[in-house]
């Protein structure tokens, strides 16, 4: 029997019905709030493209990391900012870096946070690229697989609850479960960037990390934006060579590929809500242009239901606070 017009109107208005009837559910426990470490820094220092976003200190990154933790948010995202870098990125692998520093410090001070580190070499490279360059300016896939698997011993060894490689070379996630079980770390999960795009919006995050490439780009190792069926193999085969969840980049434009590679794989999914969607966001609302509370809430809400099991978004802190 059908319900008058005028009924349904009615229950899609009762907010306690609409509540117990919720298809996808946002919660603190789903999110991960990446950070900023920087070598010889003392205390924070704002990041301008990255509104209420700091560069951080070893000491700062404790204290933020403490604050994550007791808001509810299960667990952190590590990028390091070294002191120098060169033409290997060597600092990634330093047993004395700065992710491998501030790793020790926050697990010491919070050993129930888990702490993720993420895994790529653009940091560390002067060339800004995500591994090493031949002679002739291309990456070489096989050479920094192996500098690859060094810093994901050095960063688990350092306490690492999981690493996460970014970098987008062929057969990495092999070639990291292979060095992490060597070493008797085979419990250490690892959580790919399976399905990263060649984006636009990670501008304000390359200014952050100082990690933009001093020539050329890319597209030669991150994904072209038009393809999702290519999505789709990349986290399968990061699937087969022992990834624990696999994760898609950019989110917000990538939603489809999000719910594409969770049908596929049927594996825990990822999604990173990437520096310039927080960034839009955040501009938009500083204009008067949108209320910032009800866009970031619709915008992750959009993200778990388009499949992600786990967010990582710079709004956490936010959130958190938004959701008690």
């Amino acid at each position: 029997m059908a319900f008058p017009a005028t009924r349904l109107r009615r229950l899609r208005a009762s907010i306690p019905i609409r509540e117990l009837v919720r298809e996808t559910e946002l919660s603190v426990r789903h999110l991960v709030y990446p950070m900023f470490v920087v070598a010889g820094l003392e205390g924070r220092t704002p990041i301008a493209s990255m509104p209420g976003i700091d560069h951080l200190s070893i000491g700062a990154a404790v204290e933020e990391a403490g604050e994550a933790a007791a808001l509810g948010i299960p667990a952190v995202l590590l990028f390091g900012l070294p002191a120098s870098k060169d033409a290997e990125g060597s600092g990634a692998w330093d047993d004395e870096g700065i992710v491998q520093l501030a790793t020790r410090a926050i697990k010491a001070a919070h050993p129930d946070l888990m702490v993720i580190t993420d895994l790529c070499l653009c940091e560390y490279t002067s060339h800004g690229h995500c591994g090493v360059l031949r002679d002739d300016g291309v990456v070489d896939n096989d050479q920094s697989l192996e500098l690859l698997a060094r810093a994901a011993v050095s960063q688990a060894e350092a306490g690492a609850d999981a690493v996460a490689p970014s970098d987008m070379m062929d057969g990495r996630v092999g070639a990291l479960r292979a060095a992490l079980d060597e070493h008797g770390l085979d419990e250490t999960p690892i959580i790919a960037y399976s399905a990263k795009f060649a984006s636009a919006f990670y501008g304000p995050f390359r200014e952050a990390a100082d990690s933009a490439p001093q020539s050329g780009d890319r597209r030669g190792y991150q994904m072209d934006p038009a393809n999702a069926l290519e999505a789709e193999r990349e986290a399968l085969l990061d699937a087969a060579e022992g990834a624990d969840v696999v994760m898609v980049k950019p989110a917000l434009p990538y939603l489809d590929v999000i719910r594409r590679v969770k049908e596929r794989t049927r594996m825990p999914v990822a999604a990173y809500n990437v520096s310039g969607e927080y960034a839009m966001i955040k501009a938009a609302a500083a204009a008067g242009l949108l209320d910032e509370r009800a866009a970031v809430l619709e915008a992750l809400t959009g993200i778990r239901r388009a499949g992600a099991d786990i967010v990582f978004t710079y709004h956490a802190k936010d959130v958190a606070r938004w959701l008690q």
